[in-house]
């Protein structure tokens, strides 16, 4: 039915003009005016009439939308700094591989998805900025307590579920780890949005100019929070100072908002002191919070970096829970790792000195290999691509990786790609934390390393992780290899999960082997050499076929940590159902 007069039309409110003819339509206009955080009015309709409604207290600095739109800006800035940050604090225990990585965007997601929810609901429950900014300053404090507690948490639940997970403890032990340590904070920054878009609009005519003004601002932010981190704070100051430092511009926030109003001192000078606390316990912090003496700790663009020593040896490590990624033997004798092993490469090609050869070493890391072959075999052509130039200045400064062997500071196959030379033995060693890249176990990759081998040259590949059982990751691997080159063989290295490959076109490679080890002059290589020989086992070749389009070796690596740990863990388990937890800490 039609409807006639100033039905909603009250003068004087909110300026409603009646007389609308379409059934249960009207216009409004000069709702909220100012920023929307004076008294504000509503009417509702009923036998009451219109009455009034309790609104926001009113706070000066809000009168101007610079301030609103610096705080979506600066919480979209600190949200993406923080999953940034988590992938870095997870890193060191549980990898960076892309498994990490999706749990840390999903659980992000979750955080804010019920963040926008709750802030929505809130803001028009009780639209009191106060509210908004005390959770922003809950989460500031939240964000700097991560370098202080967060190291202990991670490992709280590694070691809790390393005994009550059997299977796909990576992905269980990070998700844990996000939930508890990410999710609070995240969740109470997604309530900023709906938040600041109740306060922000003024009217009806520009409110998709002022919500879409509102979301530029914090994807602007979350832009700069991504660029920043990685190529400014991490590498510059590290993790926690990299927390410390966006938590600092929340609190700061805050505080300006609650001082602007002259009011919650009490709530802004305990968040100060605690956000001091947390810049001197965790701006330090290290990783590895139990290693004693560590010669170096530190971080680059791609890893966490460790670098200690011994007696023996200098020792490289990208991940405190995962082994050793190099090392130097200072006195110049045999690893006892894969690298010996894997010094059977140069006897293999046609070349009668093995140091004749010209080697390319694709995962330099800090130039064991490089150097095992210089001490054993002579001045060899060595040249090495590092994708990491934190480590190759680690190798220069603590490793004593010759000065002549030159160091491209690039990706494996990039490199591959970019440059036109063949090498007599190319050495794939390339890793990412656990995982070697996807882009690197490929029947393309394979191809394009047998495309820059001599004609008899050969290719040696380092499998980090002895996988058992049908399908398993080093199954992929020299089943993917066996398809492009005709001769594989490989032999597992003792006392570690590694097993190395050897790759070549020329079938004459193991008879190569026999005839050149016999000359090696050091008898502790030709010892190794001659075990290497007896246990070469060749490799026949199934349908286990990796491409650049389906490469898992992600899932594949973690099935095969689920199976070291339960190869580790099983004797402590026993101990745990017999004796408890005591029993477990009386056996460490």
């Amino acid at each position: 039915m039609d409807r006639h007069g100033p039905v909603f039309g009250v003068p004087g409110i909110f300026g409603v003009s009646g007389s609308s003819k379409a059934p249960g339509m009207f216009r409004i206009s000069g709702i909220l005016k100012g920023t929307g955080l004076k008294e504000r009015r509503g009417v509702k309709e009923g036998k009451e009439g219109i009455e009034t409604m309790s609104m926001t207290k009113t706070t000066p600095i809000l009168n101007n939308k610079l301030f609103l739109y610096l705080t979506e800006f600066f919480a979209g800035m600190s949200v993406m700094a923080v999953e940034l940050g988590a992938s870095r604090l997870l890193a060191p225990y549980f990898s960076s591989s892309q498994i990490v990585w999706t749990i840390i965007i999903g659980t992000i997601m979750i955080a804010m998805a019920l963040g926008n929810i709750y802030g929505g609901r809130s803001a028009d429950k009780n639209p009191d900025p106060d509210r908004l900014y005390g959770r922003i300053l809950i989460a500031a404090i939240w964000i700097a307590a991560i370098p202080v507690v967060g190291k202990y948490i991670v490992l709280g639940i590694s070691a809790v579920l390393v005994f009550t997970v059997n299977t796909n403890f990576l992905i269980w032990a990070a998700f844990a780890a996000c939930m508890v340590i990410f999710v609070f904070p995240l969740f109470l920054l997604g309530t900023v949005t709906p938040s600041l878009a109740k306060y922000s609009v003024d009217s009806l005519a520009d409110s998709g100019k002022t919500v879409g003004m509102l979301n530029a601002a914090n994807t602007i932010g979350s832009i700069i929070g991504t660029f920043v981190p990685t190529f400014i704070s991490i590498p510059a100051v590290g993790t926690s100072v990299t927390f410390l430092i966006f938590a600092g511009i929340l609190l700061a926030l805050s505080l300006l908002y609650f001082a602007s109003g002259r009011r919650g001192a009490v709530k802004g000078a305990v968040a100060a002191v605690l956000f001091v606390v947390c810049c001197f316990a965790g701006k330090s912090g290290s990783f590895a919070f139990w290693e004693k003496g560590l010669t170096y700790e530190g971080e680059s663009i791609y890893n966490y970096l460790q670098v200690k020593e011994n007696d023996r040896s200098v020792i490289l490590s990208t991940n405190v829970l995962f082994g050793v990624q190099s090392l130097l033997v200072k006195e110049e004798g045999l690893t006892g790792m894969y690298y010996d092993y894997a010094m059977a490469a140069p006897l293999m090609t046609e070349q009668e000195d093995p140091g004749d050869c010209k080697v390319l070493i694709l995962g330099m890391g800090t130039g064991t290999y490089a150097t095992q072959c210089r001490n054993y075999f002579g001045d060899m052509e060595i040249e090495g691509v590092e994708i990491d130039e934190k480590i190759t200045a680690l190798a220069r400064e603590y490793f004593a990786l010759p000065k002549d062997v030159p160091v491209t500071t690039y990706d494996g196959r990039a490199f591959l790609n970019a440059v036109e030379g063949r090498y007599d033995v190319i050495m794939v060693d390339a890793y990412q934390d656990i995982t070697i890249p996807f882009q690197m176990s490929s029947v393309e990759f394979f191809t394009l390393v047998k495309e820059h081998l001599t004609e008899d040259g050969v290719m040696v590949v380092n499998m980090n992780m002895r996988g058992s059982g049908e399908g398993s990751i080093n199954a992929h691997l020299a089943d993917t290899i066996s398809s492009v080159f005709g001769e594989v063989y490989t032999v597992d290295v003792k006392g570690s999960t590694n097993r190395e490959l050897f790759a070549s076109d020329n079938q004459q490679m193991l008879s190569n082997l026999t005839a050149h080890r016999q000359k090696v002059a050091a008898e502790d290589l030709a010892a190794m050499m001659e075990m290497v020989e007896g246990q070469l086992t060749a490799y026949e070749g199934g349908s286990y076929i990796m491409s650049d389009d389906k490469a898992p070796v992600e899932l594949l690596g973690m099935q095969v940590i689920d199976e070291l740990i339960r190869d580790e863990v099983a004797l402590y388990k026993q101990i745990y159902e017999e004796k408890g937890i005591k029993g477990v800490l009386d056996a460490l």
